[in-house]
Parts: C-alpha cells; structure tokens; sequence
C-alpha cells in the first residue's frame, strides 16, 4: 500500500519540479532578452554618436562633396538623434555657427546674380529700344564720304524737335550721380561723328516732346 502511494506521488512530483524549471527558465530568458536588448541600444547608440562626429567633422572641414541643402538635412537628422555627448554637442554649435555663414553667403550671391540678371535685362531692353536712334548715329560715323554723312546728318536731325536739342554726354556715374561732359547740340554732335568717324557712346536716355519728336538726347560713354 504504501508502495502504491509512492508511485501515485512520483508524477505529481516530477511535474511540481516541472513547472518551477519552466518558471526560473522563463524568469532567466527575460532577463536575458532585456540584457540583450539593452546591449542593442547602448550599441546603436555608440554607433550613432561615431557617425555623428564623422559627419558633423566632414561638414566643419569641408571634406564633403554634400551641398548646402544637403548639409542643413543632415545636421538636423543629427540634431534629432538627441545625443548627450559633449563633443557631439560642441560640433553641432560649430557646424550650426559654420552653415549660417554659408547661408548669408549663398544669398547674398543669389541677390547680385538676381540685380545682375534685372540690370542686365533693363540694359538689353533699353538697347532694343533706341536700336533705331543708334543705328542712325553709327551709320553717321561710318558714312564712306561727306555727302552720304551729310545726307544722314539730315535724315537724323527730322528725328528731333530743333537743331539745337541738347546732347548730354556722362563720363562717369558714382553713388546715383552722374558727371556730364561740356553739353552740345545735336547739330553739332553730328557734325563731331561725321568729323571723327567714331561713335564710342551708347543711349541713356531719350526725352520726347507731344508730336513724338526728341527734345533731349542722353549718351554714356562706352
């Protein structure tokens, strides 16, 4: 009898040891796991501080073939790592301090490219405009006799309103001011470019009275 009892007793025995083998076995693979997972983070965390000064001393040191753009998106992927790392930190001020810079620069170029471009268009908008006049004055200077000289001197004074129209020439423009040369009249600004057979100026300007006629021309020497 009392063997029987033992026997009914070894089973229940073997599965209470059983259960407390599963328990410390599945207590010991969490802590494992955590233990695992935290080596993971602190791993990755190394790693992304390595980048980060890899990446934050390419930019500082100009050793990237990254553009403006491109440098900005990277500094704020660092940034948004959160590392607490006192060099990591250092080299964000520095590269942050660097990329302004850079900025200021690239627009203050931005803005001369775009006054360039704007002045360069009002030029070539203003040549188009006296193309005419210009024409006019260079065929004088380039007339192959005095009679042909003469007859487009005449041609171009029906353009203006009198003979005596004044010719205005500037020599040199400073701070919005303009130097002008001795004034002439039209007339004898003719007679000077039949004379010398160069036209060295370009239009500036041209005033009209109400018929269309030219009361004022201005040039700017070449």
């Amino acid at each position: 009898m009392k063997i029987r009892n033992l026997m009914l007793q070894v089973p229940r025995f073997l599965l209470v040891l059983l259960v407390i083998g599963l328990t410390l076995g599945g207590a010991t693979g969490c802590k494992s796991k955590k233990k695992i997972a935290r080596e993971q983070a602190a791993a990755e965390y190394a790693s992304r501080i390595e980048q980060a000064k890899k990446d934050l001393n390419a930019i500082l040191n100009d050793e990237s073939t990254w553009t403006l753009k491109e440098k900005e998106e990277r500094l704020a992927a660092i940034k948004s790592w959160n590392l607490q790392d006192e060099e990591v930190l250092r080299l964000i001020d520095l590269v942050e301090d660097k990329l302004a810079r850079e900025r200021a620069d690239a627009e203050r170029k931005a803005e001369e490219e775009r006054l360039k471009k704007a002045e360069d268009e009002r030029v070539k908008s203003k040549a188009s405009k006296y193309t005419s006049i210009e024409n006019q004055l260079l065929s004088i200077a380039a007339a192959p006799d005095v009679a042909t000289a003469n007859a487009k001197i005449a041609q171009t004074l029906q353009l203006f309103a009198t003979p005596d129209a004044p010719v205005l020439i500037i020599i040199s423009q400073a701070g919005g001011f303009n130097d002008y040369d001795r004034p002439t009249t039209i007339r004898r600004y003719l007679e000077y470019l039949k004379d010398q057979k160069v036209y060295n100026n370009a239009i500036e300007q041209v005033k009209y009275d109400a018929s269309g006629k030219i009361t004022e021309l201005e040039l700017i020497k070449k």
